[in-house]
């Protein structure tokens, strides 16, 4: 059996903050496909906070987890953050987000790469902008030859979701927001196994 080392990379999302079971949707396709029966070494990255600019900054903490005899693999998830307004200023500017993410997505082409898109929150004008990153992160994808699954317009449309992370902490879901999210990669046709 294969031995396969897969890192996620990005924010808290990808960390699972808010899911009370610690899986988040990363851990939960990580189970998934090893109740398939692959040989799966998980490493979450993510870090609470985490724009596209600082996961650039800790990008070489995945090549500490690879090992040339597996097979490496790297899912990459990020946006919100970048989108979020701080003292009313964007924490990155939308044009350095796509400079960061094409260099992000340059960094994958080592590995066999995935790259999910940003969820909506619990805010109408900067869901305008998580929407609009998440397209053009999906266009830059595809010029990098990398698998994008969207989840904003299916997440944005889903009351359960929303009414979760209203509940919640305005951004975050709770366990089942997280199945939701899992359920969307899994069923994409994008997730490799």
């Amino acid at each position: 059996m294969t031995d396969t080392r897969i890192c996620f990379i990005g924010d808290s999302f990808v960390n699972g903050t808010g899911d009370e079971t610690m899986l988040g949707w990363a851990g939960r396709v990580c189970v998934d496909t090893r109740q398939k029966g692959h040989d799966i070494t998980y490493y979450n990255l993510g870090i609470r906070r985490n724009t596209s600019t600082d996961i650039l900054q800790h990008w070489n903490e995945i090549a500490l987890r690879q090992h040339p005899d597996c097979d490496n693999r790297i899912v990459l998830s990020c946006g919100v953050n970048d989108t979020t307004l701080e003292n009313g200023v964007l924490r990155v500017e939308f044009e350095t987000s796509l400079l960061n993410m094409r260099a992000l997505f340059a960094r994958m082409q080592s590995s066999p790469g995935l790259v999910v898109g940003p969820p909506p929150v619990d805010d109408d004008q900067q869901n305008q902008r998580i929407k609009a990153l998440s397209e053009a992160m999906q266009s830059e994808a595809e010029k990098a030859g990398l698998p994008f699954i969207p989840l904003f317009d299916a997440l944005v449309q889903d009351n359960a979701y929303l009414a979760e992370i209203a509940q919640n902490d305005g951004a975050h879901p709770a366990s089942s927001g997280y199945q939701t999210i899992t359920r969307i990669i899994l069923g994409s046709g994008q997730w490799w196994f």
